[in-house]
């Protein structure tokens, strides 16, 4: 609980921190008059709403489950990175198409260095909050969360290169260089937009835990089931910050039912103690259903 309530301080915060951010950027675009900051000032635009679109979906998918929802609400997590992907790429679409038109008819920029050095300082904050997300998204596996702080470093990235960049047009005078720059920020955008998305995607589509983590889940798992006989039909699947674990556990046909639980409770403890949000679900079944030849000194996966 208390993980899930950091959560959600933390997206709640990003909505200030984005529209702050957006603030400065557009300011820096004002004094300008710079295509380049536009299209740094319209990915903070997308910044915001992304960040309330990620703070409804980590206070719905943080709501227990109920008779509608028996399995929880995690999954509105990844309609929300879906939602930011989309997002990201409808921007990356309007920056192509106001550099288009700058391209046509180069301008100088008015009052640079002033609008360059507000824009650093916004990438500055960016750059903190972002890092902040990422680790936070990562440790709590919300994929909200992580969404959330990827596109604000890739938004970082877009500034970094923005200065550089027109820091190059104020020395040389060449003014088209403020317009292919916004094309060249379109395009990462884009690209980061489409791995939002597919992550997000794969989500949805239950993909299952990658295959280092299954190996940890099958040690803990054979670890912890003395007493049993065989494990198969190990299946993985990722909602959200839950991931979800089912198998099979083979036992002596004489094994009482007491002593079976036994082995499944030590089993699922030393899986919730390893993965927190886990949700496991044990089939016991009779050495019959084996799938292996019996014998063996651990406890063996088919």
């Amino acid at each position: 609980m208390e993980a899930n309530l950091r959560i959600r301080r933390l997206a709640t915060w990003t909505i200030p921190v984005s529209i702050f951010v957006m603030g400065l950027k557009y300011l820096a675009y004002l004094l300008t008059g710079s295509v380049a900051l536009y299209s740094d000032a319209l990915e903070s635009i997308v910044n915001v709403i992304a960040s309330v679109g990620a703070w409804w979906a980590i206070t719905v998918s943080i709501m227990p489950a109920d008779d509608n929802h028996p399995h929880g609400h995690h999954k509105a997590e990844y309609l929300s990175a879906v939602v930011e992907g989309v997002l990201i790429v409808v921007a990356a679409l309007l920056i192509v198409h106001e550099a288009w038109g700058a391209l046509q008819h180069p301008r100088t920029m008015d009052e640079p260095w002033l609008g360059l050095g507000i824009n650093l300082i916004a990438g500055v904050i960016n750059m903190v909050w972002a890092g902040i997300l990422i680790r936070a998204g990562r440790a709590a596996k919300s994929p909200a969360l992580l969404a959330d702080g990827k596109h604000i470093m890739t938004d970082v990235v877009t500034s970094a290169g923005v200065l550089v960049g027109l820091v190059a047009a104020i020395v040389t005078g060449w003014a088209i260089l403020d317009p292919l720059l916004a094309i060249i920020v379109a395009i990462n955008i884009l690209w980061q937009g489409w791995h939002v998305i597919n992550a997000s995607v794969q989500g949805l589509m239950d993909v299952g835990v990658e295959p280092a983590e299954e190996m940890q889940i099958r040690d803990i798992i054979s670890t912890n089931a003395e007493g049993a006989l065989e494990v198969h039909d190990l299946k993985t699947r990722i909602a959200g910050r839950v991931t979800f674990i089912e198998f099979h556990l083979v036992v002596a046909a004489d094994m009482t039912v007491g002593d079976s639980h036994i082995i499944c409770d030590r089993i699922e403890d030393a899986l919730h103690k390893k993965y927190e949000n886990s949700q496991v679900v044990i089939h016991v079944e009779p050495e019959d259903e084996a799938k292996l030849p019996l014998g063996t000194a651990a406890v063996p996966f088919a």
